[in-house]
């Protein structure tokens, strides 16, 4: 593999991906994948994004319903297009929670905002997440945490 070929993917690449996640062997994969494929694939689209896309399936149709990579490429490169959070809006975002002004928000705080707000993570994902983030006293310097969630 030569580094034009590691930095920038081609179409057999994606496709290579794809059929990583084909569990049936008809080079298709069920509509509730899509989101972990677009993942693997260097994006990070929110479910309500990829069920949009998808066309608002039911979850019975999210389960059942498949789709071949001639169909998924397209949506791939929607996903691409969708704007990003930058550095400064995430920490704009958890600047709200630093009562104190010091640049460090309450990890429980922080667990609950995860947990409840926007696209809620479970709690396995938030631990992970939030492993070796807080101090001692139980803080997380959200500007630190901003640049290792960025860096994942």
């Amino acid at each position: 593999m030569t580094l034009i070929t590691f930095c920038c993917p081609s179409v057999t690449d994606f496709k290579e991906s794809f059929g990583l996640f084909d569990r049936v062997g008809d080079n298709k994969v069920a509509f509730n994948q899509v989101a972990d494929i677009m993942r693997a694939l260097g994006q990070n689209p929110t479910n309500k994004d990829v069920k949009k896309i998808l066309g608002d399936p039911s979850a019975d149709d999210m389960a059942n319903k498949r789709l071949d990579f001639d169909a998924f490429l397209p949506m791939l490169k929607l996903v691409d297009g969708f704007q990003k959070g930058t550095y400064d809006d995430y920490v704009e975002g958890l600047r709200v929670f630093d009562k104190e002004g010091n640049g460090t928000v309450m990890g429980a705080e922080l667990r609950i905002v995860l947990s409840t707000l926007g696209e809620k993570m479970s709690e396995p994902e938030i631990e992970s997440l939030m492993q070796g983030q807080e101090d001692e006293n139980g803080s997380v310097h959200y500007e630190a945490f901003v640049k290792h969630i960025l860096s994942v």
